[in-house]
């Protein structure tokens, strides 16, 4: 049910879940019949980035393929930083989550004979990804678990709220700062609980070009950074090298899965470029892809992607989401070739959580994208985020199910911070341009440097509590991009373009340990190719 925000201001016993996206839902139903209050800052079912997920899930179940091979290709592509242990386990655990959602309603498609239907994605040594009517899995899932959700009567769902602050008290939860989405202005509303799971999503909205709905603004990171919590490996942001370039903000997504069916890419002239880069060609990983579409893009050369012979009449049918995209654009990919960037995608980074999802702060757990456990690396491997937002999201169920949660803390005497303010757009979207011209697909130490200060300043200057908290997610970001003088996975420094072997280690770094380096950074000149872009 949807309960109204007045009579929220109070203790609550329930675990208290911060989103409605794939591990908010799936957490919510595993904790079941535990109360569970839900909170989501757009209706149930929007905003959420598993919605417009079209790849679908990695797992390990037809005949011939394991496990142990698919942990083995997400270490093969996570730049020499993934947990060994933690990518068996999410492998091994793919398979129990699957029959999950198949249980909550899930209609994975299924070949002829009725089992599951597996496609191929890049980087991949075998057809491991099931999907939903081609490139409509995570539509369908957060379909599925939403209508779920909404039968279960343990759980209470209130939409239109944002969190704003995370409460603590002798390094533990209390509870959460609550403000009315899009009502900055409005008063604001304290829930106390003990027990609090962080499922915010990620940041892609903090760049300009991205494929991240704009929920997608980094406000869990930031909360949880702000109350202190250890942050793990945020400099590495995954840019999906194929976005649709027709003027939309997020832009619309054309799935890695075209190119496993064949589609190639190609630049202005009608050359494939990406021969020239990796063996796999159009199916290298991620960040090598990316990297060659934006060089061409660079070059002035422009990139494509090219369905025209692997698909062709078929494309509608295949693949209906990005048919529709196109179309809306004025362009038939069954005939034309299609306008592509890279664009944010993913943040393989997060808040640092251990094998049950716990946090460093005593009752904050966190799952899905806006959480770090190692899976990926410098680079995640094609379809597993999905997967690891259930198998996490379940193991934080069963961690909070196996423990006592203290009884609720006392309402705080204090706002965490008394205004909202009204939000700078402004700000917001020089931020945005910055992070993508300076903190984006190429880096340099000057870039990276400039943006530190530029979000130090605003992070320390800004009335609005939602731009603090944007400022100070772009910061964890930009200052431990700048601190990594190496290039590794998706992170390309273009003054360090090697791969250092010492530096084969994650990130792990706080809030107040960004400012100080941000803080040290402004005792020095700013180099000459440094311009201002935020006041």
């Amino acid at each position: 049910m949807t309960s109204s925000s007045h009579n929220l201001t109070r203790a609550t016993d329930d675990v208290v879940i911060v989103g409605g996206g794939l591990a908010g839902l799936f957490c919510a139903l595993k904790l079941a019949p535990r109360p569970v209050t839900l909170i989501s800052a757009a209706p149930l079912g929007q905003g959420a980035s598993s919605a417009w997920a079209q790849g679908g899930i990695a797992a390990a179940v037809a005949d011939g393929d394991t496990p142990e091979a698919h942990a083995a290709d997400t270490i093969a592509v996570g730049g020499g930083i993934v947990d060994e242990t933690v990518a068996l386990g999410i492998a091994r655990e793919a398979a129990p989550r699957i029959h999950d959602l198949l249980a909550y309603g899930v209609p994975f498609d299924r070949d002829l004979e009725g089992r599951l239907a597996v496609g191929r994605e890049a980087a991949h040594s075998a057809r491991r990804i099931v999907h939903v009517r081609g490139d409509a899995a995570g539509a369908a899932i957060i379909a599925a678990l939403s209508e779920a959700v909404r039968r279960t009567p343990s759980i209470r769902v209130i939409e239109g709220l944002v969190a704003e602050a995370l409460l603590t008290e002798d390094g533990a939860v209390t509870g959460l700062q609550l403000r009315e989405a899009g009502n900055l202005a409005a008063r604001p509303i304290m829930l106390t609980s003990r027990a609090v799971v962080l499922a915010t999503g990620g940041l892609g909205h903090l760049y300009a070009a991205t494929t991240n709905p704009l929920e997608a603004s980094g406000s869990g990171l930031a909360i949880a950074a702000r109350a202190g919590a250890v942050i793990a490996d945020p400099e590495f942001v995954q840019f999906h090298p194929t976005a649709i370039m027709v003027g939309r903000d997020p832009a619309p997504l054309a799935t890695e899965a075209l190119r496993g069916e064949g589609a190639t890419l190609i630049n202005g002239d009608g050359e494939r470029f990406m021969l020239a880069h990796h063996q796999l060609a159009e199916l290298a990983p991620r960040d090598i892809v990316a990297r060659g579409v934006f060089a061409e893009i660079a070059a002035g050369r422009g990139a494509f992607l090219d369905a025209r012979e692997a698909l062709g009449g078929r494309f509608a049918e295949r693949f209906p989401t990005v048919h529709a995209s196109c179309i809306a654009a004025g362009i038939d990919p069954a005939a034309q070739p299609i306008p592509i960037a890279p664009a944010a995608h993913y943040h393989m980074g997060g808040i640092a959580v251990d094998a049950r999802g716990r946090s460093s702060i005593d009752g904050l757990w966190a799952g899905g994208e806006v959480s770090s456990t190692g899976a990926h690396g410098a680079n995640r491997l094609a379809s597993n985020s999905l997967l690891e937002a259930v198998v996490y999201a379940a193991r934080i169920a069963d961690d909070i199910a196996g423990r006592a949660i203290p009884s609720p803390a006392r309402l705080p005497d204090a706002l965490v911070t008394p205004r909202g303010g009204a939000p700078d757009a402004a700000a917001v979207k020089r931020l945005r341009a910055m992070m993508s011209a300076r903190v984006g697909v190429i880096r340099d130490g000057n870039g990276l440097a400039d943006a530190v200060l530029n979000f130090s300043k605003l992070e320390r200057e800004a009335t609005s509590i939602a731009v603090r908290n944007v400022a100070a997610s772009a910061l964890l970001v930009a200052a431990s991009a700048w601190s990594r003088r190496e290039s590794r996975g998706a992170h390309f420094r273009s003054d360090h373009p090697a791969e250092i072997p010492m530096l084969a280690r994650r990130t792990m770094t706080t809030l107040a340990a960004v400012r100080e380096m941000a803080d040290g950074l402004a005792d020095r000149p700013l180099p000459r190719t440094a311009q201002p872009m935020i006041a």
